[in-house]
């Protein structure tokens, strides 16, 4: 455990605390020691601890230089440790521990001394500004006068012997994960990231034990796995006399719902690996698949569950419902909305970032893949923690297709390497097996034949026994239907759903039918922020039971029509009789039409498919929608357009036309001669959200004229800078647009930048009341809305 010693009296600085004005010390030989532990413990996982300790011990050298340790002692700023937050050759320290590690490896062992220095230098030299590639990189820094002054200076004061020559000798080599086992390019890479995790988030740990005194003990108290098994298992006991209270025991669709949740319940008691649950929507599948997960961890070891889910826009759905079997304290919603530049980090910033300390994560798709591929601190740092986890992949149809290889690779190395179990969760479940089905351009490296297990043993009996709609196509599937078209038969539904795939066309199509008829109508799309849209969906949800009960009582019920995107076609519990969709990938189109007569209480729902005015934008989603046109003109009159049969061929017809590496991602992640990887580059084109469109808004979105909380929260940032808690509450007020939108508002005045802290995050400027509808969200192209519907 760290010393805290009085200012004057410590002779080397690793951080220093404003204690109210006094300045108290963290000594650097407890901070090397300390991080080299915890570093080496959480290696341990995966059978590296020796290699992290010795990075965890080298990690800050650079603070030994006499310039450095001058510098902070006479500036007196908590955040004069952090590299790069403010230029000058004294304030640099992250190289000299990979020089030394050169040095004095290369003299204990000539043959093993300079591999094991290669993987140290990207761990030490990257523990601030990120994994660097080596060329292009790191081999010209090391090269350069600067750097190797650095190393010398730090060399040049009386280090302790134990910090500079270990006795805990070099580490196997055997350890290292190569590429040239079963083939799989970036296993190097993913191990190397996986060392860096353990550098970073120990760093960060032993850091934030100084910084904030009393935060650390926070952590602790999750409940263990089992105990969250045994909570899960009593709601699902409540929810199941609810069922029969209400006299639904017996329908079909609850008893295959019974069926699945036993299945999952059975094989979870299965060895680890990769599963498929593959689920009708409507049959039950989150929570079943979180049963799955539960019992599985607990029979097999595992430490968390990590529940990824494509949207952001729906993710809060889940989370609550998470939280409200296990309470806040023991589910971490944590998505990218909400981050702070590392160039810009402070000490408060730096230890807001997440790194996934608890037993059940609630993410995104993005977050998820994104870090697995990062190199920046903030992002690797919850790695280690997917060692020894259950990772289910919600709505597994919607894995990026221009980075499928990349993604499949790196879910494989995680199952193989890092005692991971996979659970790919959906009701069109993609073809993610090697197949020589596809075409030889595009052939996917996936699963062996057999790897993924099916949870339900009859997916196509349970597929026709909930098979609930009846699917209208249009008579031809390229002539459009314009909103004019469109809006009188919406408005002649007295309860319908109506999902499109812009955002734009929602607020168009919501215009349209609000002239035909405005009464019972919402609007639901991406441009609102979370806690709208989450008011907004309990609003309709309870409208939709209104609606049940009057019509039980043989009353005339209240309209409801919803225009939507395809947010509401992933983790959104509502139920149709009609549902309008616009053409697109045939697995978004059976998402939709899980959204009508979910229960099963009609005889069959009705979905109607319509050409939008415009197709899909050029690339994927255009891909996807000529994909379901040419597989639907093929079909004959009498076959089912949605037969679980049609999904393998879609998925085949998609990734044949697609470059599944669209980025070259797979190369650059491959291992040199000499160890090189291009871990930056690499980082820099996985992106699945493109720059265009990503930075973030808070908006003052307020429910009612008494409804405060966003006020509070910014204030709290201002005030306190970012905490975690208060990163994860604000998460609900961002909304994601567009570069050229946030140019267009910053300059007409609507919007303003955080400042401080926060480069890349904006707010709803204060007293601006046009920029938000409490319907319609934000008002990024000067759209006119409802005059009614402004904030308050």
């Amino acid at each position: 455990m760290s010393d805290e010693r009085d200012f004057e009296h410590t002779d080397f600085l690793a951080h220093i605390r404003d204690d109210n004005g006094c300045l108290t010390a963290h000594r650097l030989e407890d901070h090397l020691i300390d991080v080299s532990e915890l570093a080496a413990d959480f290696a341990a996982e995966f059978g590296a601890a020796p290699w992290a300790a010795l990075a965890g011990i080298w990690h800050d050298l650079g603070k030994y230089r006499e310039g450095f340790q001058r510098y902070i002692r006479l500036c007196g700023d908590p955040d004069a440790h952090i590299e790069g937050r403010i230029a000058g050759p004294e304030k640099t320290h992250s190289a000299a521990g990979a020089l030394w590690a050169q040095q004095y490896l290369a003299e204990v062992d000539k043959r093993s001394g300079p591999v094991v220095a290669r993987v140290l230098a990207y761990l030490i030299a990257g523990h601030h500004a990120g994994l660097d590639n080596w060329f292009g990189g790191l081999h010209e820094r090391f090269n350069r006068e600067d750097t190797v002054r650095e190393g010398r200076d730090a060399l040049a004061v009386a280090i302790p012997e134990a910090i500079l020559k270990p006795s805990a000798g070099l580490p196997d080599l055997n350890a290292i994960r190569t590429d040239q086992k079963d083939n799989i390019p970036g296993r190097f890479a993913l191990w190397v990231r996986m060392l860096f995790s353990c550098l970073v988030d120990a760093d960060f740990l032993d850091t934030e034990r100084f910084m904030s005194q009393g935060k650390a003990e926070a952590r602790n108290g999750f409940m263990p796995i089992g105990e969250l098994e045994k909570c899960l298992a009593e709601r699902l006991a409540v929810m199941a006399q609810e069922v029969v209270t209400r006299g639904e025991a017996g329908s079909q669709v609850n008893l295959k719902r019974a069926e699945v949740l036993g299945a999952c319940l059975v094989k979870a008691e299965c060895p680890p690996g990769v599963f498929s649950l593959t689920v009708p929507t409507g049959g039950g599948k989150t929570l079943s698949s979180l049963a799955f997960a539960l019992r599985h961890a607990v029979r097999h070891g595992k430490r968390r569950i990590i529940y990824a889910i494509p949207y952001t826009s729906i993710i809060e759905q889940t989370a609550g419902i998470f939280r409200s079997i296990f309470g806040d304290e023991n589910v971490i919603e944590h998505h990218s909305n909400v981050e702070v530049d590392d160039k810009q980090e402070t000490a408060r910033s730096r230890l807001a970032c997440e790194n996934w300390d608890a037993p059940l994560i609630v993410t995104t798709n993005v977050q998820l893949l994104e870090s697995l591929f990062a190199s920046r601190t903030s992002r690797c740092r919850k790695l280690h923690n997917l060692v020894g986890s259950v990772i289910v992949l919600d709505e597994a149809q919607l894995l990026p297709v221009p980075y499928l290889q990349p993604v499949v690779d790196v879910l494989r190395l995680l199952v193989k390497d890092y005692g991971v179990t996979l659970v790919l969760c959906t009701a069109t479940q993609p073809t993610l097996e090697s197949r020589n089905g596809f075409d030889q351009a595009r052939q996917l490296r996936g699963f062996a034949a057999g790897e993924i297990r099916e949870i339900v043993d009859d997916v196509a009996g349970l597929y026709g026994a909930l098979e609930r709609v009846k699917v209208h196509l249009p008579a031809d599937l390229k002539t459009p239907c314009d909103w004019e078209q469109l809006a009188p038969q919406i408005a002649g539904h007295d309860a319908v759903l109506a999902v499109v795939g812009r955002r734009a066309d929602a607020r168009e199509l919501y215009m349209r039918v609000k002239a035909e008829d405005r009464t019972g109508l919402w609007h639901l799309s991406g441009l609102m922020c979370a806690q709208h849209r989450s008011d907004t969906i309990a609003d309709i949800k309870q409208a939709l039971l209104a609606r049940r009960q009057a019509l039980a009582a043989g009353q005339t019920p209240a309209t409801i029509r919803v225009i939507s995107t395809q947010l509401v076609e992933a983790g959104v519990d509502i139920d149709f009789p009609v549902v309008y969709r616009a053409l697109a990938g045939l697995d978004s189109i059976a998402q939709a039409a899980g959204r009508c007569n979910r229960e099963g209480r009609l005889d069959k729902g009705e979905v109607h498919v319509f050409v939008p005015p415009k197709p899909a934008p050029p690339g994927l989603l255009r891909m996807a929608e000529q994909a379901t046109r040419i597989l639907w003109e093929a079909l004959p009159p009498e076959a089912d357009p949605m037969g679980v049969e049609r999904f393998a061929d879609f998925f085949r017809r998609l990734y044949g036309d697609a470059n599944l590496d669209a980025k070259d991602v797979c190369n650059l992640l491959r291992v040199g001669q000499i160890g090189d990887v291009n871990f930056r580059t690499a980082a820099e084109r996985f992106r699945l959200i493109d720059e265009a469109e990503g930075a973030t808004v808070f908006v003052r979105y307020k429910r009612d004229a008494d409804d405060e909380a966003i006020d509070v929260l910014l204030n709290t940032l201002k005030k306190e800078g970012p905490q975690r808690w208060l990163l994860r509450k604000l998460q609900r007020y961002g909304v994601s647009i567009y570069q050229r939108d946030l140019q267009r508002l910053e300059g007409l005045g609507d919007i303003e930048p955080l400042g401080g802290d926060f480069p890349g995050l904006y707010v709803q400027s204060f007293g601006n009341d046009v920029l938000y509808d409490r319907v319609l969200g934000i008002n990024v192209d000067g759209a006119p809305g409802d005059p009614g519907n402004l904030v308050w």
